[in-house]
């Protein structure tokens, strides 16, 4: 177990829970029940400083919801999550420490603002400096840490690609000195080798700046390549976890084994792989048992009356009756 102050971040029991009932008139008209969607349900797990976690999945599982609770754009219903020695002093705010890197560069940028003023607006906001030239001179540092020039600051977000938009938002990201990034598919909206570059950028940030990656992503190759711990969630659970090396070369978990199946492999392009059959099950009426068992070709009446519990195996953790 890793020492307890090297924990930058540690969630226990987390959940999020979303009220998609229709109105109360038409429930008593109709005599039906509320209807709640368990978008995250029980989950725990800690990241060690300096490093990345990440966490993998179908689109749906919860994944992006988890990255929200812990930036603090969600509250979870119920459970805790705690932020380590994360700031400069204890009467100091850890919202500055803790920032996100979003999915869609398209999306997260104003399109208005000139990328001076979208990434010295967080400067601003927590009045971090307060001279114009001042902040001028970080604004540049931060655009050549990135890989961007110092005139780029004039220019607009139209006036760039895919990946120089996400350069972007990693500066705006660094702005206010953060010390955990919560990266959300940072790269699944760019060309392949655009994505090498991003990723590579990341890694040579961290190193430089000793930064910690909460690394969201359904793209087990991106996933190989940056992570070293790893977290595969499927209907708001996590069903196995387990260190980057360990769980690529024996994972246990029958879901996670069918998802190392999606990853190409150049020396055998024509290999047999077994097909990630069905769908994922309806979240608001999940499955008896296990979640996965309708999907699971190893599933008995055991795994359709009993859930799984996530429990520890060699050096991980997995929510399968048969992962020993």
């Amino acid at each position: 177990m890793p020492d307890a102050s090297d924990i930058i971040l540690r969630v226990e029991d987390a959940a999020c829970w979303f009220d998609v009932s229709p109105p109360w008139l038409s429930r008593v008209i109709e005599r039906r029940p509320r209807r709640v969607l368990k978008a995250v349900d029980g989950v725990s797990f800690a990241v060690r400083r300096g490093t990345t976690f990440s966490i993998v999945g179908e689109s749906g599982c919860g994944k992006s919801t988890l990255a929200r609770m812990v930036v603090g754009l969600i509250r979870p219903t119920h459970g805790r999550l705690a932020f380590g020695s994360i700031a400069e002093s204890a009467s100091e705010d850890i919202a500055p420490r803790v920032q996100m890197i979003f999915q869609d560069p398209y999306a997260s940028l104003n399109p208005r603002w000139r990328v001076a003023d979208i990434v010295a607006e967080p400067i601003r906001e927590l009045d971090l400096m307060r001279h114009g030239a001042d902040i001028e001179a970080r604004v540049a540092q931060l655009l050549n840490l990135v890989g961007l020039a110092r005139n780029d600051a004039r220019r607009y977000p139209h006036e760039f690609s895919g990946g120089q938009r996400q350069r972007i938002s990693i500066a705006r990201a660094l702005a206010t000195e953060a010390h955990f990034l919560v990266c959300d598919e940072p790269t699944s909206a760019l060309d392949v080798s655009v994505q090498a570059q991003i990723l590579n950028l990341m890694r040579a940030l961290q190193a430089e700046l000793r930064l910690t990656y909460l690394f969201i992503s359904h793209n087990m190759a991106v996933v190989r390549h940056m992570s070293d711990e790893i977290a595969v969630m499927y209907l708001g659970r996590i069903v196995e976890q387990a260190p980057a090396e360990q769980l690529f070369a024996a994972a246990r978990h029958p879901y996670t084994r069918l998802l190392l199946e999606t990853i190409p492999d150049l020396e055998a392009p024509n290999r047999n792989r077994v097909p990630l059959a069905g769908e994922v099950p309806n979240p608001i009426e999940p499955p008896s048992g296990c979640a996965f068992n309708p999907r699971c070709v190893r599933a008995e009446a055991r795994c359709r009356a009993e859930a799984p519990s996530l429990r520890a195996i060699a050096g991980g953790r997995a929510a399968c009756h048969f992962a020993a």
